[in-house]
């Protein structure tokens, strides 16, 4: 109760400040044509500003059918400018607003298109930071600059109810059971290492985030956290344009480059970008007391070591766009991911047996382990979508063919010398090359019954086939190897999902609730062929449903529940054991069972008159059958009928119910015309029962604050920092970390160009982590050091033509221009 009047004054707090700055209630409407062919001006720019004043106090654009309703008005005189690229703009001066007529409607507005082609074209558009849509919360990226030569991970602290840990962990609303798209599809490139290929994307390619904690029925069950869509930035101008970007720090190094070509109803764009993580190294301690069955002897085991790691990436990507008629749009995508990780470590070990009675020594027996691990995942994308629009608007058919081919390959070592104990050397050998198929097949169709109803169908097969192998060679006394046979295997995993859904989007009461409903069913089959699987198939029905209510046209209250599940992946299921470190043991648990989750979230978003805006959402969320990571100690473990002693093996399981209670606040401040504040704060209490574990109830939160700063001359700066609390699980607790950053940005050359300078915790070079695990017979604490300062520089460059014509009826003819002539 004292975590959650917390969190109430906290939301109390921020609404007062902005009590003041309540918009009134008057409004100017319209509707914005194309003066020649009649034809709605989707994304003209309405301005308002108040008579004899430069400085904008609102403005909105236009929707596709060339509609705006600029709200929260109060009364007095105003001026309205309709803008739109390639258009003479409209000017109304004065529009009067008072209490007897508080709706102004300006009727129907011909923008005249202008006789010349526009040589260069500056596109200055202020994108909110956060739009809270009724699905999904929307994270712009546009003036995200501590971020500016980071990668994705960079780019997700930013996000609202999203959290990542020092190691590139991601939960959402204290979640980890996450499912990530790029662009709204899957990829191959998550299933081999979620971190990596989050640190493989420039956050110089990404557009926005978008964040659906409450996904409906038209989206896979899969995630009881929620879906996280990353999109990437585009461009359906026409004409030819593109940008470039360039950074280069003292741990990173990234860059991008976009085209984009589009005539006509033809539109190409290619991208290749890459980054580097020059060499770090992260230094490391382990101590862990633990006790044998009997309890006469204790077991003190240490660890020191350092770890040097190196990563790599690059991606390339085409798409295509083709406009065949004004109702049929075909378009297809290409991508190509890469990404390795090479790190190498060396650990002195000292392993210690003493009486428990006494504490004399026993043994004493110390080593040194050299290691290394070279990882690397290619994965090709490809997707074809065909979307047919009907003649009643909203009325449409799509087609999505969907296909992710992934290879990947490990290969690793490590060996364990023991000087003066007179003991042979131990080691192993181990590759281990993967690949991982994945297709979908996707039809959705919508019909707009009524101006208050729209219905929602679709059906979606989804075939997922990963092949993989293991050659684990032993080392002998000789120094040779050996084949070992006992870790020396392959397997075929595959999983198809079969699903079918039915929603509708309604507004009831007079407009007084808007909402969607729906109801998705997953078959989800499972073959695999290692030993010990007990897989079978399962059904799933997943109902969804938010409602919304709008006080008045700045602010809004929603409702949402849904139902998800989290599948266990290949990984998990795995029962074969990693052994790369053998006295820290990891293996995989074919008896994993579906874990099932019931979200439920209640929304409240406000938007003020000068701009300022918040969100505060509070969530309750259930989960069963909760897969949760236990370690457990051994003296001894046998594996294969091989000892290893002093063994902490982790395993995945699931551990009866968690449940969550929490909220989150999103707000942003424009204290004045120059000053802005952004704070995100994430605060909820989880408790965890088990059978045969003592139950765990832990409250975390975390805290984030941005501050920018506009000068003149085009000079931006801006301050973030970050925190997030430790947290207990059933064995362990996770440690707090706190990270800050700084940067700058001077626009030029009429803002098609900028440079960037970003340090991240300047005063700091490393981060400690002190991480505690413990069970019945033992305890463990681990302190990581990690490298995190670092100082960067970063330039881009905006470069291109645009053009703009009227349509005509010949343009409209289902043809393919030739986009590498002159086309007049």
């Amino acid at each position: 109760m004292r975590h959650v009047l917390s969190i109430i004054l906290i939301f109390s707090s921020f609404t007062n400040s902005f009590a003041q700055s309540s918009p009134g209630k008057s409004k100017i409407t319209g509707i914005v044509i194309d003066a020649t062919t009649k034809t709605p001006v989707d994304f003209a720019t309405i301005t308002v500003y108040q008579s004899g004043s430069k400085t904008p106090i609102n403005g909105i654009s236009s929707d596709p059918k060339g509609n705006f309703s600029v709200s929260g008005l109060t009364t007095g005189t105003y001026r309205v400018t309709i803008d739109f690229i390639g258009y003479t703009q409209k000017v109304f001066d004065p529009v009067t607003v008072s209490a007897q007529n508080p709706v102004i409607g300006l009727g129907t507005i011909s923008l005249a298109s202008k006789d010349a082609n526009l040589q260069s074209v500056t596109i200055t558009a202020k994108t909110p930071i956060i739009e809270n849509k009724i699905d999904k919360t929307i994270y712009n990226t546009a003036n995200d600059l501590t971020a500016q030569n980071g990668v994705a991970l960079d780019v997700l602290k930013k996000v609202p109810m999203v959290s990542v840990d020092i190691d590139g962990n991601v939960e959402l609303q204290g979640s980890g059971s996450v499912r990530f798209l790029i662009n709204g599809k899957p990829s191959s490139i998550f299933g081999a290492s979620l971190a990596d290929a989050l640190q493989s994307i420039p956050a110089s390619q990404i557009k926005s985030v978008e964040v659906i904690t409450s996904p409906g029925a038209k989206y896979d069950a899969n995630g009881t956290g929620g879906i996280i869509n990353i999109v990437l930035k585009d461009n359906k101008f026409q004409g030819i344009n593109g940008s470039a970007n360039y950074s280069i720090g003292t741990r990173l190094q990234n860059g991008s480059v976009n085209l984009n070509v589009k005539k006509g109803n033809f539109g190409v764009g290619v991208f290749f970008s890459g980054n580097q993580q020059f060499n770090t190294v992260t230094k490391s301690s382990s101590n862990r007391v633990s006790y044998n069955v009997a309890g006469d002897t204790i077991n003190n085991f240490l660890q020191n070591g350092s770890s040097p790691q190196k990563r790599a990436s690059y991606q390339t990507g085409l798409n295509l766009n083709w406009s065949i008629t004004p109702k049929d749009e075909l378009t297809a995508t290409l991508g190509y991911n890469h990404f390795n990780n090479n790190s190498s470590g060396t650990t002195s070990q000292i392993q210690k047996y003493l009486l428990a009675a006494s504490g004399n020594t026993i043994s004493d027996t110390r080593s040194l382990r050299n290691s290394a691990s070279n990882f690397s995942a290619n994965s090709t994308d490809v997707s074809l979508g065909y979307k047919k629009s009907f003649k009643k608007e909203g009325h449409e058919l799509d087609f999505l063919y969907n296909a992710s081919f992934g290879n990947n390959l490990v290969n690793a070592s490590q060996i364990s010398s023991y000087g003066s104990h007179n003991l042979p050397n131990t080691g192993l050998n181990s590759t281990n090359p993967g690949k991982e198929n994945e297709t979908e097949i996707s039809v959705s169709y919508t019909l707009p019954v009524s101006k208050k109803l729209t219905i929602e169908s679709g059906a979606k097969v989804l075939i997922d086939n990963l092949n993989n192998s293991v050659v684990t060679d032993t080392l002998l006394a000789n120094s040779s190897y050996i084949n070992n046979a006992n870790q020396t295997y392959s397997f075929n995993y595959m999983r198809n999902v079969y699903a079918a859904y039915l929603s509708a989007s309604f507004s009831l009461f007079k407009d007084f609730i808007t909402g969607k409903a729906g109801l998705r069913y997953e078959r989800t089959g499972k073959v695999a062929d290692f030993s010990g699987a007990a897989i079978s198939g399962y059904n799933t029905f997943a109902p969804s449903f938010t409602l919304q209510h709008k006080l008045d046209d700045s602010q809004s209250i929603k409702l949402s529940y849904t139902y998800r599940i989290e599948r266990p992946d290949y990984g998990d299921l795995n029962p074969f054991y990693n052994i790369s470190d053998p006295h820290n043991i990891s293996t995989g648990n074919p008896l994993l069972r579906p874990e099932i989750g019931n979200n439920v979230e209640l929304g409240y978003s406000k938007t003020f008159e000068k701009g300022a805006n918040i969100y505060f959402a509070g969530y309750y969320r259930r989960n069963t059958n909760d897969m949760q990571q236990l370690s457990t100690y051994y003296d001894v473990l046998t594996i294969n009928g091989v000892d290893y002693s002093a063994v902490a093996l982790t395993q995945r399981m699931n551990l009866g119910s968690q449940t969550s209670i929490g909220a989150s606040l999103f707000a942003s401040v424009p204290v004045t015309e120059k000053l802005n504040l952004r704070t995100n704060i994430q605060a909820g209490n989880r408790n965890s029962v088990s059978p045969g574990l003592t139950s765990v109830s832990a409250f975390a939160y975390r805290v984030n604050l941005n501050a920018s700063y506009q000068f003149g001359g085009n000079l931006l700066v801006e301050v973030f920092g970050n925190y997030s609390s430790s947290q207990r699980n059933f064995r362990s607790t996770r440690p707090s970390v706190f990270n800050y950053s700084l940067a700058l940005r001077k626009q030029f050359w009429n803002r098609s160009a900028s440079i960037g300078i970003t340090a991240a915790n300047p005063l700091n070079r490393y981060i400690t982590q002190r991480q505690t695990s413990f069970g019945p017979n033992f305890n463990q604490t681990n302190i990581r050091l990690v490298p995190v300062q670092s100082f960067g520089l970063s330039f881009s460059y905006k470069f291109g033509k645009l053009q703009f014509k009227k349509e005509s009826k010949e343009d409209n003819a289902p043809q393919l221009p030739d986009i590498g002539g002159n086309g007049k």
